[in-house]
């Protein structure tokens, strides 16, 4: 299965930023992997455009579940496939915890982002706490089950696995506990989406960076990264693309 390597670059980035997108044209020409770089909404239009014709797709970090309305601030997965998006991250733990993003909204957005003909990245993890408790499998699969719409197949949906307690904090699972949650995912995945769930690509993400990535690629059913600070800059970024090779 190809790696996807995706970079969530969070509430950060100007129009100077873009100087970054465009720097990994260069870089990833060769890439054997897939590459897609999710900047703020105001960016996403101009970014299609500066990497149209190259291996970097450009992806959204939110949407509505609505295709329109009386949503003051909001935007649909229609109108982000109008500027070019491809993908869109949704359910992310920021969300989750910021917003009170239930399981259920997760999956009404997955509907739209799957009938706006877009790739739905879905993202679930577990608190430190949860963890302690020894619940992070149990709450993670239930998370699973409840996000994931009955629209989902390999090809429109990836899922993001990402320790809450790992995000911008430095700190990494061990290896052994990253093989331990992705194949309980896989295993969840296939109760789910039957043969299609074979074909999703689970990705790992929390404080992932160049030093750290090739480990990481290295584990069964780890299909790539959603990488945060470290894919604002194309050196850094191009060094986890290079582990995914």
């Amino acid at each position: 299965m190809k790696k996807l390597i995706a970079g969530n670059w969070k509430m950060n980035g100007l129009a100077s930023s873009l100087a970054e997108i465009e720097a990994l044209k260069g870089i990833t020409g060769e890439a054997a992997c897939d590459i897609v770089v999710c900047p703020p909404l105001t960016l996403v239009e101009k970014a299609a455009e500066r990497v149209g014709g190259s291996r970097i797709a450009i992806g959204a970090q939110d949407c509505h579940a609505q295709p329109s309305g009386a949503y003051t601030g909001d935007v649909s997965a229609e109108m982000l496939a109008e500027i070019g998006a491809r993908f869109v991250i949704l359910g992310h733990s920021e969300r989750r915890s910021a917003y009170r993003e239930t399981d259920a909204a997760v999956a009404a957005k997955a509907i739209a982002v799957h009938q706006a003909g877009l790739t739905s990245i879905i993202c679930v993890g577990e608190t430190r706490a949860e963890r302690d408790e020894g619940r992070a499998i149990e709450v993670v699969c239930a998370q699973l089950e409840a996000s994931i719409p009955n629209t989902a197949t390999s090809s429109n949906t990836v899922i993001a696995y990402e320790p809450v307690w790992a995000i911008g904090t430095g700190l990494v699972p061990t290896l052994e506990q990253i093989e331990e949650m992705h194949s309980s995912i896989r295993q969840a995945l296939e109760k789910r989406l039957g043969e299609n769930g074979l074909g999703v690509r689970i990705l790992y993400g929390g404080s992932v960076k160049a030093s750290n990535a090739k480990a990481i690629f290295g584990v069964s059913n780890v299909d790539g990264a959603l990488v945060g600070g470290a894919s604002l800059k194309a050196s850094e970024f191009a060094g986890i693309i290079t582990a995914a090779a």
